[in-house]
């Protein structure tokens, strides 16, 4: 059977033809060279079979991967990453609020701000340049669930009740901006008819085009902690207990690694990994 007829699974449960077009760009977005890309997609190639899942197909491409090198499958990895920052989805609000910071916004987390008609839990408040930007985070711990238009419908009449307060209050001294959507999955296009409509920012895994939350952590080389394929599972989350979510935030600082009691050793592979990763 030729391989370009084979079908796989998507986590959503909807069948599709296997696509080396698509296998070979994402192994090349995490930098690695075209003789391992090519290697890696041999392999995997050899090993299909009709029905098989596009899980097991990436654990196969990730661990032929972390064989070449390990800070390539982090980056591979990143999606992936990005689920384990759960399941209560509070991780996930303070990453996207540590990026922000990255990107020289001063964020408060978790905030009780008073509406016009009722008071609303934000999830992540952002200023800069004297504007603020109201962020909620809808984190999905289930693969292949899309944020439907009702999520964006929601958020906005938030955002509009605590802007009508918000602009009455004289002690107020910036200025309420925009309203974001951000999610770790993706937005139906209802969704996004409506957030270009209404003047929701809308941010998810691959929207807006080229720059997405995949194309923003790249870029700016702001990985979660949990693309980490040398730290355990206890130990991420011990750091992320620690208010410890970019793997940046441990250049430079090896406290918590030493409060973990890693030996040297695995501590100078774990930090090497890091500083590959983040291009420090």
């Amino acid at each position: 059977m030729e391989k370009d007829t084979v079908y796989i699974i998507k986590s959503s449960g909807d069948k599709v033809k296997f696509s080396t077009h698509k296998l070979r760009t994402s192994l090349k977005k995490t930098g690695a060279d075209k003789a391992i890309v090519e290697e890696i997609i041999s392999k995997v190639r050899d090993e299909l079979y009709q029905g098989i899942s596009t899980k097991k197909i990436y654990n196969r491409a990730f661990a032929l991967l972390k064989k070449k090198k390990s800070y390539l499958a982090s980056k591979y990895k990143l999606k992936k990453a990005i689920y384990e920052l759960g399941p209560t989805g509070f991780p996930f609000e303070r990453f996207i609020s540590t990026i922000l910071k990255f990107q020289d916004y001063q964020t408060d987390v978790d905030i009780t701000l008073q509406g016009k008609c009722v008071s609303h839990e934000i999830d992540v408040i952002a200023n800069k340049n004297n504007e603020t930007t109201l962020i909620e985070c809808k984190f999905h711990i289930k693969k292949g669930l899309h944020c439907n238009v009702k999520v964006p419908l929601y958020i906005n009449s938030r955002y509009l009740d605590v802007k009508a307060q918000w602009n009455a209050n004289t002690k107020n001294h910036t200025k309420l901006a925009q309203g974001w959507v951000v999610t770790n999955t993706r937005f139906t296009q209802d969704a996004i008819a409506y957030g270009d409509c209404s003047g929701l920012y809308m941010l998810s895994w691959d929207y807006p085009k080229n720059d997405g939350l995949k194309d923003r952590i790249d870029r700016l080389g702001l990985y979660p902690i949990t693309v980490s394929t040398l730290l355990k599972r206890r130990e991420k989350q011990f750091l992320l207990s620690r208010d410890i979510v970019l793997c940046r935030e441990l250049i430079g600082d090896a406290f918590y690694l030493d409060h973990l009691g890693i030996s040297d050793t695995r501590k100078e592979k774990i930090l090497d990994e890091i500083n590959q990763l983040c291009g420090c």
